[in-house]
């Protein structure tokens, strides 16, 4: 049902909008990669954590519920980056005093180096920007977006890059997808966006009357006002 509806609705689209983090780039493994290190660098086994695994799994939750309520406006940048490991570290039993200072700053310095994507994404990428103009729009931060986008080669394939920290306002907020349609001198009918978030990128871009398909890799159950998702980037290989 999902692909035919696809299918239907190709030829009216030019601009093509998307997601960063959990659509393109693989956000989950290439955190999961640098906190392995991190847990090794901080020795984190000494100050109790005695798994690296379920450290990792229970930061993953934390960043997954703080970035939720971001995307809505409800925390700003200092406060999810403050909250994340400490929520983490205080659920694991970690001590205040036996926390490293520091290890938000490691994280965020190591992280966007990771260049893992989601598969087939060069391959996907390259064949749409044959047929239509690419976006992209990212909630995430300026320095970093930057640092995953250049050390990923990606750049050459958007020919806007919008982050929310430069425009001043999150996905979903109207304002933002006025702003990259406007900046890409499209229309909302000849544009799709693409990406994981069903709040922030599906919904978001439906609020302006944007068509939207929902990139959902770990195949969760799709809500009904979602009309249409893919499971894998290579299938937008087939269906546009």
């Amino acid at each position: 049902m999902a692909q035919s509806t696809i299918v239907n609705r190709t030829s009216k689209y030019k601009h093509i909008f998307f997601d960063l983090d959990h659509t393109i780039w693989d956000f989950d493994k290439n955190a999961e990669e640098t906190l392995h290190e991190l847990y090794s660098t901080y020795k984190l086994k000494d100050i109790g954590l005695k798994s690296a695994d379920l450290f990792i799994e229970t930061y993953t939750r934390h960043n997954h519920r703080l970035w939720a309520q971001y995307h809505l406006g409800e925390i700003t940048k200092d406060e999810l980056r403050e909250a994340r490991f400490k929520s983490t570290f205080i659920e694991l039993g970690v001590q205040p005093d036996l926390m490293p200072a520091d290890f938000e700053d490691a994280y965020v310095m190591l992280g966007p180096t990771k260049t893992n994507l989601f598969p087939h994404a060069h391959e996907t990428l390259a064949y749409l920007q044959g047929k239509y103009t690419l976006h992209l729009i990212s909630n995430g931060f300026k320095e970093s977006t930057e640092m995953k986008v250049a050390g990923t080669n990606l750049s050459p394939y958007f020919q806007n890059i919008i982050i929310s920290e430069v425009v001043g306002v999150n996905k979903p907020d109207p304002a933002i997808f006025k702003h990259a349609i406007e900046l890409a001198g499209a229309t909302i009918p000849e544009s799709v966006m693409i990406g994981d978030s069903i709040e922030a990128d599906i919904r978001g871009a439906m609020g302006v009357g944007m068509d939207a398909i929902y990139f959902n890799p770990l195949q969760a159950e799709k809500p009904a006002d979602v009309d249409m998702q893919i499971h894998h980037l290579k299938e937008l290989t087939l269906l546009l």
